[in-house]
């Protein structure tokens, strides 16, 4: 599957952004989807995923209670609403795409196989 993601920008501490990842090339409900970012000079680091169908989500820690996660199968699209943001979430937001047993949604980069190219989000003080 292909996949496009956007929705970066550049917002004040305290704001919002939503991302949209729009997929083609079919088959976007037997995909677990996840949601990565990557700051310069750190690791890539998952930040949320989604079951297949919607049901199941998990975030990292530091974005539980601010960041949500959604998917709209028959659209095609994940989403990552995210609010109250800081500074530290500044980062390229990657969304991926994995083919899971039983559904599993991993917070492990390798466990996806397709990956789109990026969108920049950046958080000023």
């Amino acid at each position: 599957v292909q996949l496009q993601a956007s929705g970066g920008g550049l917002v004040q501490a305290g704001g919002s952004l939503k991302l949209s990842c729009a997929a083609s090339g079919g088959g976007f409900r037997g995909y677990v989807m996840g949601w990565f970012r990557q700051a310069p000079g750190k690791e890539r680091e998952f930040v949320a995923g989604i079951s297949r169908s919607g049901g199941r989500t998990y975030y990292l820690d530091s974005v539980k209670g601010r960041f949500t996660c959604s998917r709209d199968n028959a659209q095609n699209t994940v989403y990552l609403q995210m609010n109250s943001l800081r500074p530290e979430d500044t980062a390229v937001y990657y969304c991926a795409a994995g083919l899971a047993l039983n559904d599993y949604v991993s917070s492990e980069s390798t466990r996806y196989r397709d990956w789109g190219l990026g969108t920049q989000v950046t958080v000023s003080s």
